[in-house]
């Protein structure tokens, strides 16, 4: 059943029983199942092997990930139980007056942090929630905020992760630079650029519609903050707003340093071949852990903690990152079943495109939508744009053309990992807001889909005319009628 449409099943499952259940760890893993019985020919004991033997191997994949978390959950916590966070918070309310305020000041350092969406989601979760918190905005919008500024922002930033692995998705014969064509699809990458558009607009205009207005009038009519039982932490110590901003400060500096370290550039790489091919990942574990050296010599010499609080809070920094370890690790289980060692749905995608090469000027919208699909299936962008794009050189080669589809590629993948339920970067989000992860999930995608339409408009002008500024014109256009639409909608429901 490998490469046939029976490999679309498993996650189809898996993000359907989610949202009709509510209940993640389990969908994930009778999606998981489910896969590995279709791969071993319904044999129970093979597939039962099978899935470990996939989530073994992505856990070792991805360990320096989880690393990066659980350093980064300790981290979290000690500058919660020296009273930092307090602090910023206590500073933040004196600074920031109002509710479009501390949505413009989360957007803001959602942008700021550009150069990867684990970093982005988990510190400007962090660093916001008490902000948030106070003027009433709902963990739900806070979540979509974090999201919605860290991968859209990470693809199209050249010093980024994602701009090391779009550059190297290209063939080895492809006659041009990887890094120069990411360049050229910047302004072309519709779904980036309209879906920062559109957080604006939602920031400025103060109103929220579809799920996510229904669900911030019910969480404020209750009184309640929307929380996903987040754990309260005993403030022991009185640190102070310095308490927080160097250990972040710290924090984004040793990441970009350690990633110029692992691209090469110590050793006379240059600054940007240095973060096309620096390793993202194991830069996050080297930045997390010199900034928990410097926080423990901070706090111990100031005295903010004393050793033994300083101590729990590893425990504690754990504890507060599991669930979103569970999760990954299970999505990360359920990507292995589909992908060419297993089911191949890559494959199968890729033989669906491949048979339509008569379509040209529908391309760049066909491979929009497709780049959608399997990102929202299978939970990651990465892959799918790795998959996407050698069929986008094949059909078009150097040109325009290519550059429009490889744009529309990256939109879709972003798009999809947006929206998917067991996207890494949905995940991090919930986890970084503290929001219970169907409830933004199920608040998104109004939003991300209501952008994701006018991108189809964008590309299939783009294609028609052979022209990616045609596309972004016509995406804006889009984007102005549905903000005129709504707010007069809004104005109508007062009446």
């Amino acid at each position: 059943m490998a490469g046939t449409f029976w490999a679309v099943l498993p996650p189809v499952i898996a993000i359907v029983l989610a949202l009709i259940t509510k209940e993640v760890y389990s969908s994930l893993l009778i999606g998981i199942l489910v896969g590995a019985l279709l791969f071993t020919g319904f044999n129970p004991l093979t597939a039962t092997e099978v899935t470990f033997d996939i989530m073994g191997a992505k856990i070792a994949d991805n360990v320096d990930i989880l690393i990066f978390l659980v350093m980064l959950g300790m981290l979290v916590s000690l500058v919660t139980k020296s009273g930092a966070s307090r602090a910023y918070g206590e500073w933040a309310s004196r600074v920031i007056k109002s509710r479009r305020g501390a949505l413009l000041a989360t957007s803001f350092l959602g942008v700021f942090i550009f150069m990867d969406d684990y970093f982005n989601c988990l510190t400007v979760g962090t660093v916001m929630r008490p902000v948030t918190d106070k003027y009433k905005i709902t963990r739900a919008k806070l979540a979509y905020i974090i999201d919605s500024t860290a991968a859209p922002v990470c693809i199209i930033a050249p010093v980024s992760s994602w701009a090391a692995a779009v550059s190297s998705s290209l063939p080895e014969d492809a006659g041009i630079n990887g890094f120069t064509l990411f360049l050229q699809t910047i302004p072309f990458n519709l779904y980036a650029l309209l879906t920062l558009a559109f957080v604006v607009w939602i920031m400025i205009a103060d109103k929220d519609f579809f799920a996510m207005g229904k669900y911030n009038e019910k969480v404020l009519a209750s009184g309640k903050i929307d929380t996903n039982n987040e754990e309260s932490t005993v403030i022991c110590g009185s640190g102070t707003v310095i308490d927080l901003i160097l250990p972040i400060v710290v924090l984004i500096a040793s990441c970009i340093l350690a990633m110029i370290y692992t691209g090469g550039g110590f050793d006379g790489v240059g600054l940007i071949d240095a973060f096309a091919d620096c390793s993202a990942s194991r830069s996050l574990v080297l930045g997390s852990f010199f900034t928990l050296i410097f926080t423990a010599i901070m706090y111990l010499g100031r005295k903010t903690l004393t050793f033994n609080q300083f101590c729990e809070s590893f425990v504690a920094g754990f504890k507060a990152m599991v669930p979103a370890i569970f999760i990954l690790t299970f999505a990360w289980t359920l990507s292995g079943v589909c992908s060419a060692d297993y089911l191949n749905l890559r494959g199968y995608v890729a033989m669906l495109v491949e048979g339509n090469h008569a379509i040209g000027m529908v391309m760049p919208a066909v491979f929009f939508l497709i780049s959608l699909g399997l990102a929202f299936a299978t939970g990651t962008s990465w892959g799918t744009f790795g998959i996407l794009i050698p069929i986008a050189f094949s059909i078009f080669g150097v040109g325009e053309m290519l550059t429009i589809t490889v744009a529309a590629c990256l939109a879709g993948a972003v798009c999809g990992d947006h929206i998917s339920p067991i996207s890494d970067t949905t995940i991090l989000a919930s986890a970084g807001a503290q929001c219970n992860h169907l409830d933004h999930v199920s608040t998104q995608i109004p939003y991300a889909l209501s952008v994701a339409g006018m991108c189809l408009i964008g590309y299939l002008a783009a294609g028609f005319t052979g022209s990616g500024w045609v596309g972004l014109a016509a995406g804006a256009v889009c984007l102005v009628v549905f903000a005129l639409a709504m707010s007069v909608r809004g104005k109508n429901q007062k009446v």
